[in-house]
């Protein structure tokens, strides 16, 4: 089986790029795999791609940033997408050739847009795999709007969580679509883990707001008051950074809290600590905290929607508090600090339990839904297709208004849709 992945900028770094990278390389061991970033902005990629699983560009931003179709806003991809403005007429003409010619069995899209491009344009001999990294409750009203139209031309839809899957059956109208969890994968470790004694907590991510490393701060200041020797080491860099490093040295923690810059591979970082904590106030999934259990820590996250209440059973392998709670998180680093055999008990479970976001764990639920689609549509039970050829009368201006197919796809201007080998434009 050939599979393909959609993918906005696979040359930078990121969430999506990672767990990209290593469901592309589990699936290599067994299937022809390729990923085919829209956008290259440098020679090579920044995270290591296996060399099983090949990798092209559809737009070279070095040479053709200034194309004088790049330069004109894009068609298809969703104007309430985050990323639109990074998309053009062009991204728009390359993505659709690469669709219409496309020889892989099935097709992975990585981010709404791209899901929308998928929906919209792949032939219909091809698998249709949406992927939502980011939980419907974040995406706009509009946004939703589109994608609700959408989507219906998928086989699949992915979400990294249950409870965003059971969101988007509640709130997304679907029909023959299988909307299934497919967690994110962490590789196996191949460093020995942590053995729990060292007097470090630590944690990593980007440093942005939302993560809120300045409650973690607070909290682990009621730490180094009764256990002075535990340091707080985080990890990652962003926009946070200035305010942080100021909040460290008004509560004096200038010995006892660190910010340590980016760091790859992070398993290396994981071991040497004890803990693991995270304080955000929403998380799709929660990458690091699987990273960190994967590497025999216990977790100390808030139990903020959707990630870390499906990773961490509280009081087996971690422990979950209030999002935004100060002195629950404070109290519950401070319950591990001092139990030095509940640590290493926990760290224990926090292995063995994380071990079902292992690669091939993964992949066998990867590989599952994929063969599950291909099996439908080569034996004609596509249940989605009335839905689908609703969508394509939509967009080609039969049995709706071409003004509908402009408004599938959120578009600002014209709005240009394939049919067979000729483009059809509407107008809002």
């Amino acid at each position: 089986m050939k599979i393909s992945f959609l993918i906005h900028n696979a040359y930078g770094i990121g969430g999506t790029n990672t767990t990209t990278f290593n469901l592309a390389r589990a699936l290599s061991e067994r299937h022809e795999v390729e990923i085919v970033s829209v956008l290259r902005h440098r020679e090579q990629p920044q995270l290591v791609l296996d060399p099983k699983v090949s990798l092209r560009a559809l737009v070279d931003l070095r040479h053709e940033k200034e194309h004088p179709l790049h330069l004109r806003a894009a068609r298809v991809f969703p104007a309430a997408e985050y990323r639109h403005r990074q998309y053009s007429e062009l991204t728009d003409e390359r993505i659709g050739r690469y669709l219409e010619s496309v020889d892989a069995d099935a097709v992975i899209g990585t981010r709404p847009g791209l899901n929308v491009h998928l929906a919209l344009q792949a032939p219909r001999r091809v698998v249709r795999v949406g992927q939502e990294h980011l939980a419907l409750d974040r995406h706009s009203p509009r946004l939703r709007t589109a994608l609700r139209r959408a989507y219906r031309g998928l086989d699949v839809l992915t979400t990294v969580t249950e409870a965003d899957a059971a969101a988007y059956r509640r709130k997304m109208w679907l029909p023959g679509v299988r909307v299934q969890a497919l967690p994110n994968s962490v590789p196996d470790p191949v460093l020995p883990a942590s053995d729990g004694t060292a007097k470090v907590v630590v944690a990593a991510g980007r440093l942005v707001a939302g993560k809120r490393y300045d409650l973690l701060i607070e909290a682990f200041a009621l730490v180094a008051a009764e256990r002075p020797d535990w340091r707080l080491r985080i990890y990652g860099t962003g926009e946070e950074r200035g305010r942080l490093r100021r909040l460290i040295e008004r509560l004096g923690l200038y010995d006892n809290v660190f910010l340590m810059g980016a760091a790859a591979p992070l398993e290396a970082e994981w071991v040497k600590g004890s803990i693991g904590a995270a304080a955000s106030d929403f998380e799709s999934f929660g990458m690091t905290i699987v990273e960190a259990m994967r590497c025999g820590l216990p977790m100390v996250s808030t139990d903020c929607p959707h990630g870390p209440g499906e990773i961490i059973e509280d009081g087996a392998d971690g422990r979950l508090v209030p999002v935004g709670d100060r002195d629950a998180l404070g109290a519950a680093l401070l319950e591990l600090v001092r139990d030095d055999e509940l640590r290493r008990r926990m760290g224990r479970t926090a292995m063995e339990n994380a071990r079902r976001f292992a690669p091939a764990a993964v992949v066998r639920q990867a590989e599952d839904l994929i063969e599950e689609a291909l099996s439908a549509r080569r034996s004609g039970r596509r249940p989605a297709a009335r839905d689908r050829a609703r969508i394509r009368r939509a967009l080609t201006g039969r049995g709706y208004a071409a003004q509908d197919a402009a408004r599938v796809l959120g578009s600002s201007a014209l709005c240009t849709v394939r049919r067979g080998r000729r483009w059809r434009r509407a107008r809002r």
